[in-house]
């Protein structure tokens, strides 16, 4: 897939537009498949249906959005929007001061529109959406406040579209619209949480400055509050989510009692018809700051920050809580760990706004949380993964070895290994695809010029083609092979890219059975005799054909076995590197470019989606290869970054992520260059190359 040495990267010109970073994305209808979007290939589970609970919890998917705010925040309000947007209210900046802006978000591409103020600045507010107005509950400033005010939500929203784009230290126009004093809390109150049943906003836990307050406040207006009932344990900062008629209300910072200022791990469950108070268990640590929602009629927890005395850290797990064990199933992580950020849920999603990190340092990313049944069950190993109940094989080249993962993350194979050495002459890992039903891996060794046939678990070499170090295109020798592929009748296809050909090897001669372009002519050119500009992408199909991507000319071709060829189509892309066919008349490509880009477009030469983040989390630094997993993520290696990465194509969020982004290392956890990679499921299937495996 890559060759550093070969490879000439070129320049791309990338369109800018939006507020930290630009996500590009182009969502064209399919010509085969009328009203197709990237959008529909996202797991059920992920919509806003709740689905039947009889066989587990389910996991979490969790992500982080390729672009960021501004400007750092955390303590801030969140609420939902209008469609995609979610609204900020408030909050710390990361120097300590509080804000008073009211901004809109939208979750698609990051922009943020300063729309409105509040009164004052203003942090660790509660609010809630009643009867078309926002309502922001006490807070804090150089105290805690009982005031309650309030924003038309049509106008803040119509103030949002048309307003000046702005950070969230208030740069840009000021906005005309301004929040307008309602009435006042019972007494001053900050570090509730609100959480809305109905028509009705409950304020659960908080703090008047100098002691709890443990009464649950209800409101239909912002105007008249009613006691419903009095938490048994009174706490800050606590997290709640609402199971019918329950609250579950989620550790907290104590104020009083016997550690005042540590966080608890109590759960309380609160029947607001009754006003009756229970403890219904423990968490599994204790927290504060962490948020919590009912999503798909599940409960979950996510993020906070836990440890005693004064060392108090951030954590990234996300919980699911079982009403009728009253157990916390691990469900996933967060990609950040947080506490303190606005939390807010849309449609079927939590949104994470900002937050605080390790040291307290208040950050500016952007996370989401949804259920996602294909990323396993809550409780059970590996949940929160992508490739939940699989394996995950990667070609580490920049480290000379081969990982396989389980979905946990931990290393269950390597080679060469003590029991496995290298063979003569070294290993030198490129691409490697499992074959035979998953008892062999086929691998290109492309800075090396060889390939070979891997047995797995033994990592007994079973075959070689090529002359280790040596380069050349006479029987025998290879000039820098990428992506060998085991076909079906044993025989093996590999792109031989400065020979500028693709070549299908029988195993048991060792001859070249059929050769696809002219060697040394290193151009796109169609007609008789065939030439290649140096072919670096050579994917079986599942109809026998072959994929063809061309460095030279940006160009995809698809191949008979025998050489004749059925379509070509020029990509706007600089750097095209191993189509994948995802379905009829859609294929997935890699740009090997920083930054680096994924497409997805057709026959015609549409492009159906194209994600390319400018800078950011989400940028990408010569990715080589891109598939498709079942459940619709996008899974890649992300080479010059040292990760595998998995992304939703629905938000563009990072879902999972092995390697240190731009940090190269061989210890747990850590990779140098990745280059290639395969899923193994049960059984020894391969659902990303079912035809080859």
């Amino acid at each position: 897939m890559r060759s550093i040495r070969y490879r000439r990267i070129r320049a791309i010109a990338i369109l800018a537009s939006g507020v930290a970073l630009v996500i590009a994305v182009v969502l064209i209808p399919n010509a085969s498949t009328p009203g197709h979007r990237m959008a529909t290939r996202v797991h059920p589970s992920a919509s806003g249906v709740a689905e039947s609970l009889s066989s587990g919890l389910p996991a979490a998917e969790s992500g982080t959005l390729p672009w960021a705010l501004p400007n750092p925040i955390s303590r801030l309000l969140l609420l939902p929007g209008q469609g995609n947007q979610v609204v900020i209210a408030g909050g710390l900046s990361a120097g300590g001061a509080s804000e008073p802006g009211v901004y809109t978000l939208n979750t698609t591409n990051g922009d943020l529109t300063w729309a409105a103020n509040l009164t004052g600045p203003l942090h660790d507010a509660s609010g809630a959406a009643l009867a078309g107005r926002y309502l922001v509950f006490g807070g804090g400033s150089s105290s805690s406040v009982a005031g309650v005010q309030s924003l038309p939500a049509g106008a803040l929203q119509a103030a949002g579209s048309s307003g000046t784009s702005a950070g969230t230290g208030g740069v840009g126009a000021a906005p005309t619209l301004t929040a307008t004093p309602t009435g006042n809390l019972p007494q001053p109150r900050s570090d509730s949480t609100a959480v809305t049943i109905g028509s009705s906003a409950y304020l659960v836990g908080g703090y008047d400055g100098s002691a709890p307050d443990s009464s649950v406040l209800a409101t239909t207006n912002g105007v008249d509050f009613s006691t419903v009932a009095s938490l048994r344990v009174p706490v800050r900062y606590p997290a709640v989510a609402a199971l019918g008629r329950m609250l579950i209300v989620f550790g907290g910072l104590a104020v009083g009692g016997a550690d005042p200022g540590q966080p608890v791990s109590v759960i309380q469950q609160v029947d607001t018809s009754t006003g009756k108070v229970t403890v219904v268990g423990s968490l599994p640590e204790p927290l504060y700051g962490a948020a919590a929602a009912t999503l798909a009629g599940v409960a979950y927890l996510a993020g906070g920050m836990t440890g005693s005395g004064g060392a108090h850290h951030p954590v990234r797990s996300i919980w699911a809580y079982d009403p009728t064990s009253r157990r916390m199933l691990l469900a996933g992580r967060l990609r950040v760990p947080v506490a303190h950020a606005g939390a807010a849920v849309v449609g079927s999603r939590l949104w994470l706004v900002g937050g605080e990190t390790t040291g307290s340092m208040a950050v500016s990313t952007v996370q989401l949380v949804q259920p996602n049944r294909s990323f396993g069950t809550a409780g059970a190993p590996g949940a929160g993964s992508p490739y939940f109940g699989d394996k995950l094989l990667v070609a580490d080249e920049g480290n000379d070895r081969l990982l396989l993962l389980s979905d946990t993350g931990a290393i269950v194979w390597k080679y060469p290994s003590a029991g496995a050495p290298a063979p003569p002459g070294g290993f030198s890992a490129d691409d490697a695809f499992f074959a035979r039903h998953g008892t062999m891996i086929v691998t290109n060794e492309e800075t090396e010029d060889v390939l070979a046939e891997v047995a797995y678990p033994s990592g007994k070499i079973l075959w070689t083609y090529g002359h280790f170090g040596i380069r050349g295109s006479t029987p025998g020798y290879l000039n820098t092979p990428d992506d060998a592929y085991l076909l079906p009748d044993g025989n093996v296809v590999t792109a031989d890219i400065a020979n500028c050909r693709v070549i299908i090897i029988d195993p048991a001669t060792n001859q070249i059975v059929t050769q696809i372009g002219t060697t040394g002519r290193c151009i796109h050119d169609m007609d008789t005799p065939i030439a290649l500009g140096s072919p670096n992408g050579d994917t079986p199909l599942p109809n026998g054909d072959i994929l063809v991507s061309e460095i030279n000319g940006s160009y995809v071709d698809e191949f008979t076995q025998q050489g004749k060829p059925l379509w070509s189509v020029h990509l706007p892309i600089s750097y095209p590197s191993d189509p994948q066919q995802i379905g009829p008349n859609r294929y997935l490509i890699a740009g090997y470019t920083k930054p680096g880009s994924l497409l997805e477009f057709n026959r015609q030469g549409q492009v159906l989606f194209r994600y390319q983040p400018a800078s950011g989390p989400g940028m990408l630094d010569h990715p080589s290869l891109v598939e498709m997993l079942p459940n619709g993520i996008l899974m890649l290696n992300d080479d010059h970054n040292d990760r595998m990465i998995a992304i939703d194509p629905a938000t563009g969020a990072l879902v999972w992520q092995y390697g240190v982004t731009h940090t190269p290392g061989s210890s747990p956890g850590m990779l140098n260059e990745p280059d290639g990679f395969d899923i193994l499921a049960p059984g020894g299937l391969t659902p990303t190359h079912t035809g080859t495996g």
